[in-house]
């Protein structure tokens, strides 16, 4: 995903507000959407497109043309109905991609078999976290280790496919460190760089979070 999508958040609670508001930061084009209009208010200044609305409400989605949006995140973890209702309606409308905040393993599930493509747990991946992960495209996981420095999970590209890392040389090109292969749930960190790349790896690496911008 990327910048050039279009955003929608559902509730503007803590965690929906920092979703939204690293969007924007992003340069993303973001609605933000809460029944309460005193969060709505709060949240004006920093999310420029923001309304107060039911989002269980079908007519109320459509008015909002949610149909031609990329992505929803529905954060509404307190309100298993009204989120069910939204991811729902969502995907009736043609949403391509749906991510769901929920409160445990259960509401997970639940989410999931009404149509969410993905469900995060706020204890587990924080609003920034899940903001810079939808916005990372080819990115599977971004972790911030600090200001400058990121761990990251990415799918190999098309051209790596057939070429080992000698080859590939990824530490002069893009400047970043390759420490693991996945494949699956293995994780190789004994790595042979004469070994050639396959579409079923992902690389883990570590890299100046400025340098990645490089590779997407």
């Amino acid at each position: 995903m990327s910048i050039n999508k279009s955003y929608a958040v559902f509730g503007l609670g803590r965690y929906g507000t920092a979703v939204a508001k690293e969007l924007v930061k992003n340069g993303a084009d973001v609605l933000a959407v809460d029944i309460d209009e005193n969060l709505v208010n709060a949240s004006i200044s920093d999310i420029p497109f923001c309304k107060c609305a039911d989002i269980t409400e079908p007519d109320v989605v459509r008015q909002l043309g949610i149909s031609s949006v990329d992505v929803v995140i529905v954060a509404m973890a307190t309100n298993l109905e009204a989120s069910v209702m939204a991811i729902m309606l969502c995907k009736e409308l043609g949403v391509k991609t749906v991510i769901a905040k929920c409160a445990n393993d259960m509401q997970a599930k639940i989410l999931l078999k009404v149509g969410a493509d993905k469900v995060v747990i706020p204890e587990r991946e924080s609003g920034v976290r899940l903001a810079k992960n939808i916005l990372s495209s080819g990115f599977v996981d971004v972790i911030e280790l600090s200001d400058d420095v990121s761990l990251v999970e990415l799918d190999i590209k098309k051209e790596w496919i057939g070429k080992n890392l000698i080859e590939l040389n990824l530490r002069k090109k893009y400047g970043i460190n390759v420490i693991a292969i996945k494949r699956g749930d293995d994780v190789e960190i004994d790595l042979d760089p004469t070994a050639p790349m396959s579409s079923d790896m992902q690389l883990v690496i570590i890299a100046n979070s400025a340098k990645l911008e490089k590779l997407k």
